[in-house]
């Protein structure tokens, strides 16, 4: 007497479930990096073909419009020149050997960048000038 299974597996497999999760996953990743806002300016910085290999603590920016900016603690905020120093003194203490970058758009006059200058010689912070790579 030979008897046969009823109910036999199906060894094939549906790949839309599948299809669906990366379709949703793809949407979702999507939408989440266009909410991300970027933090930088946008600043046309002088051309130099030399670099350093010091990496700053902090960067002071400063726009066309003679607006400056300060990252603390991996944010850019907009700062009134006047407190540019205590800012400064607040966010690296005492750390000697101190570089901070300076970005400064090719447009500012020099008499702006010199007084950022002014105040790192004042604090012996040692200040690098941000430039762009020449073409």
């Amino acid at each position: 007497m030979a008897l046969k299974r009823r109910s036999k597996v199906d060894a094939s497999f549906s790949m839309s479930s599948m299809t669906d999760i990366v379709f949703l996953l793809l949407i979702f990743f999507m939408v989440t990096s266009t909410l991300i806002a970027p933090n930088a300016l946008k600043l046309l910085l002088p051309e130099s073909n030399n670099q350093t290999a010091a990496k700053p603590i902090t960067t002071i920016s400063i726009t066309s419009d003679l607006k400056y900016y300060i990252n603390v603690d991996g944010k850019l905020n907009r700062i009134a020149f006047h407190e540019i120093e205590p800012a400064l003194q607040k966010s690296i203490g005492n750390i000697d050997d101190v570089y901070v970058s300076l970005h400064a758009d090719k447009s500012v006059p020099v008499e702006q960048v010199v007084k950022i200058m002014n105040i790192a010689k004042r604090n012996k912070y040692k200040m690098i000038l941000a430039t762009a790579p020449e073409n």
